[in-house]
């Protein structure tokens, strides 16, 4: 008969339970091994699936540029090449420069239209195409440039003063703040008009002081730079995100630059005379082959006479920035009705007046793009909503139709009815309603020119 001692029991039991010890170690170190590899794949799987992505990439030697772009904004596409860029004006290309044995390899080029307004069809299909692709062996440089190209275009709704604000010039402030702080850089401007860049020098200058601005439409061989960016950053309507900023900004930020870009000490500022200290108010004009006109415009400056006011009439067209800055500037009071014009409220001192009318159903147009903005900037605000009886829509449609009752039962969403709006409306101001409203402006400017005496 075998027989154990207490001894040797205890002695078994002991190592029994080091080796079960020993075994769950193992065991947890395995599983914490495959996990923390698992978990590693898993996020690099995660990783290589963004990039691919957001951009298709590559980098097949040193030197070798790398083009990228990001499509996953909605207002807005952005590429970049960072690295030597060639650009092509003739085939509206621009060339990665690379080892030209990639050449042999699959490629499918990218593609972008430059400009901030994605979502409107209307507007990209004045916009051209450009190609980002690698450079062909026997492309060489015509001009060679040792400043990063920001290049971006000017098609879309140009020659509307809002949308060259809203739509080219805040998103340039944006995109140089963003990606080039402290940094010199060529602008490479597509599609613009000979009056375009005459109507923008100084501004443009003040965005690239050291360099001349590149028209593409006046080149004809190929320009090269050390590296490329291909579109604007936009964060929005009339609008400057800080927080997207590396150095928060804001549209105070934008309006000092403006300030600072049309202020010269040896302009003579240009005001109309200020009789006996009335309060200046400037019109906004609207004529000519376009909507919401102001129908009864002479009546409106009569009463605003009337009240005090001593009224310039305003039209914007033709007349230099420099000169639309000092007429507005000196401005106590700026008056019109929705459109385009009322974008000059960017020069406004703090503490003046906006008073925009506002036509039928053009509500969150008129908040979005002028009320908001001007508040923000320090601006008093007044808004005069239209009745039926003010709008030319009534005479076509009469006031028991949806175009007055229900607005948005009448146009749905849909363009081709929201346009009767926008694009077939005129005014007629009921002048004894007006009244109380110059009235109010009338006082307000007051206060200001006190404040400002």
């Amino acid at each position: 008969m075998l027989t154990i001692s207490m001894e040797e029991a205890k002695i078994s039991t002991l190592s029994k339970l080091a080796i079960c010890f020993g075994i769950l170690v193992f065991i947890f170190f395995l599983q914490t091994t495959v996990i923390r590899d698992a978990t590693i794949w898993k996020v690099k799987l995660r990783s290589m699936l963004l990039i691919s992505e957001w951009a298709r990439n590559w980098n097949a030697n040193n030197g070798s540029a790398v083009i990228t772009c990001d499509y996953s904004h909605n207002g807005y596409d952005i590429c970049t090449i960072n690295g030597s860029t060639l650009l092509d004006q003739a085939s509206s290309t621009l060339f990665a420069l690379g080892p030209h044995t990639q050449q042999d390899k699959p490629h499918i080029p990218f593609k972008i239209l430059p400009y901030t307004l994605k979502g409107d069809k209307t507007a990209m299909s004045n916009v051209k195409e450009v190609t980002l692709t690698l450079a062909p062996p026997k492309l060489s440089c015509g001009v060679t440039h040792h400043t990063p190209a920001l290049v971006f275009s000017v098609g879309g709704y140009t020659g509307n003063f809002y949308h060259e604000i809203n739509e080219n010039f805040i998103p340039l402030f944006i995109t140089i703040n963003s990606l080039f702080p402290n940094q010199n850089v060529i602008l490479v401007v597509l599609e613009g008009k000979s009056w375009w860049f005459k109507k923008y020098a100084e501004l443009l200058s003040a965005f690239s002081p050291n360099h001349m601005i590149i028209n593409t439409n006046n080149i004809s061989t190929v320009h090269c730079f050390p590296s490329a960016t291909i579109g604007l950053i936009k964060h929005g309507d009339m609008t400057i995100d800080p927080k997207l900023l590396p150095n928060p900004k804001t549209l105070l930020d934008f309006r000092a630059f403006l300030d600072k870009v049309y202020t010269k000490d040896d302009d003579t500022p240009f005001v109309y005379p200020n009789e006996n200290g009335k309060p200046r108010l400037t019109l906004i004009s609207r004529r000519g082959n376009v909507s919401r006109l102001l129908l009864n415009e002479n009546d409106v400056i009569k009463v605003a006479e009337e009240i005090g006011f001593n009224v310039h009439v305003f039209e914007p067209k033709n007349t230099p920035m420099a000169k639309v800055y000092r007429l507005i500037h000196a401005s106590d009071v700026l008056l019109g009705v929705h459109g385009a014009g009322l974008t000059n409220f960017l020069f406004l001192r703090p503490g003046s007046v906006l008073v925009q009318v506002v036509p039928i159903e053009l509500y969150w147009a008129s908040r979005t793009y002028y009320e908001k903005p001007p508040k923000f900037l320090g601006v008093d605000y007044i808004e005069y909503k239209i009745e039926p009886n003010e709008s030319s829509l009534l005479e076509r449609f009469g006031a028991n139709s949806l175009v007055f009752k229900d607005p948005p039962a009448f146009h749905k969403g849909n363009w081709s009815k929201q346009r009767v709006y926008l694009k077939e409306q005129n005014v007629k101001i009921n002048v004894v309603r007006f009244r109380k409203y110059l009235t109010k402006a009338y006082e307000k400017a007051k206060i200001f020119i006190s404040k400002v005496n």
